[in-house]
């Protein structure tokens, strides 16, 4: 299967890239993973299946889920939006052989985006990735270059890259509004109960665990090892600063205008509770920037219990029964700071008397410039391109490492590679990939 995958991709590679350009032209996506709505959060795949089932001239044509109940949910969810009933499948390899798939679009577990999107490159598809591109700093480098080497539209799922009011900030601080921009600050501060101890249980009916485990080891299963709470443990998951974090810490980078840094520290743990769950709860990570000569920091703060707001950040009416939450960032620069909530607003604070400065609320949909982007064939189009997602999973992940080994980091930031911690550099990589679920030295 691999094989014939690699095949193919290098086919797609040698024959011109088909063009969309015209709107009346069918763009045929498949998407990878429906989410659980069994346990109050909202599946992101079936985000995904929503937003594209509301453009014109778009197909879901095919869905796939190792939950064969999930799968259903997703097929029907489609049929209610109006749309024809996609096609199902367990295995994504079996849709990487249909030629009139144009695009994939991936909202699986982390240990499986990057295989999974690799496969797709091969394949000649493009592909829509949610975040964190990678479940490690390897994976996001193979990404990019299978990306580069197919010649593939790759759109990273963070979806304040489309947000037109964040794109207006970033680009109002790129213009001086609050001066030279010397800091940025990323928080996540939201209620999570603790996981408990889910004990060990036969493989529900319907379920492909295998395909499920993919590159990870092989375990017995529970119910904190799959549907959600796969996102604390490491094996599967990046913790909540890849989860949550990887939304706030793209933006943070993005607005810095920084890359790679020179220095990495994280401390925290998981506090208060006993359960299964072995990713931090709590945490707190600086990262330090040599920005051509000036020197710019970067803060990220995660936690898991009650907490209050911070520069206004959550201050506003929630629903009844929500639990507070406090989810953004700020910017700090010499004549202002400037802040940003979600994915669809920012206020801007100018001057020693703080006054209030330009400000707006207004959305936008990263998966319409996707398919704007695969019309085209032009990656410039992309609002968040993978080679900039590749970028900010990468500080995540260093975060992570640092916070493994106990110890601050120094970083090339030319390669992003860690200097003279040999312990920290074997983290860059899973240390065993399961056979056939192996992320290929060379793409």
């Amino acid at each position: 299967m691999n094989r014939r995958i690699f095949l193919m991709g290098t086919a797609a590679l040698a024959a011109a890239p088909k063009s969309r350009s015209s709107p009346n032209d069918t763009i045929r996506v498949a998407c990878i993973g429906v989410g659980n709505p069994d346990i109050g959060v909202h599946g992101q795949g079936r985000v995904h299946l929503q937003r594209y089932s509301e453009m014109q001239n778009v197909e879901v044509a095919a869905i796939c889920d190792v939950d064969s109940r999930l799968l259903a949910l997703g097929q029907d969810t489609v049929e209610k939006l109006g749309r024809k009933r996609p096609a199902g499948f367990t295995d994504m390899r079996k849709i990487l052989e249909d030629k009139n798939i144009d695009a994939v679009s991936i909202a699986t577990p982390d240990h499986l985006h990057a295989l999974q999107a690799i496969w797709a490159c091969q394949a000649g598809k493009d592909v829509y990735l949610e975040k964190p591109c990678s479940h490690n700093i390897f994976e996001a480098r193979q990404i990019v270059a299978a990306a580069r080497k197919y010649n593939r539209i790759v759109q990273h799922g963070v979806n304040a890259r489309s947000g037109v009011a964040i794109r207006e900030a970033v680009q109002k601080m790129r213009e001086g509004l609050i001066g030279d921009v010397y800091m940025a600050r990323g928080m996540v501060f939201q209620w999570r109960e603790s996981i408990g101890r889910a004990p060990v249980e036969p493989v529900p009916a319907g379920v492909d665990y295998d395909l499920w485990l993919g590159p990870a080891p092989r375990h017995d299963f529970t119910r904190n090892r799959f549907h959600y709470n796969w996102h604390w443990i490491w094996e599967y998951g990046c913790g909540e600063l890849g989860n949550q974090g990887a939304h706030e810490l793209d933006i943070a980078r993005w607005g810095l205008g920084v890359k790679l840094p020179v220095r990495v520290n994280a401390i925290g743990g998981h506090l208060m509770y006993d359960d299964d769950q072995d990713t931090p709860n709590t945490i707190l990570a600086t990262w330090e920037f040599d920005d051509g000569g000036k020197r710019k920091l970067m803060s990220f703060e995660v936690r898991h219990g009650l907490s209050g707001h911070e520069a206004g950040i959550g201050e506003g009416p929630r629903a009844a029964g929500a639990k507070p939450r406090t989810v953004g960032n700020v910017f700090f620069g010499a004549t202002g700071y400037l802040t940003i909530e979600g994915y669809d607003r920012y206020k801007s604070f100018l001057g020693k008397e703080q006054q209030q400065g330009p400000q707006k609320i207004e959305a936008g949909n990263n998966w319409v410039n996707f398919i704007d982007a695969l019309r085209a064939r032009d990656k410039s189009r992309l609002n968040g391109p993978i080679e900039e997602g590749a970028l900010s999973v990468t500080l995540m992940h260093l975060a992570n490492i640092s916070y493994k080994v106990g110890r601050s980091l120094r970083i090339d930031p030319a390669t992003g590679d860690v200097i003279g911690d040999s312990e920290a550099a074997r983290l860059y990589k899973r240390p065993h990939y399961r056979s056939p679920f192996i992320v290929p030295e060379k793409v």
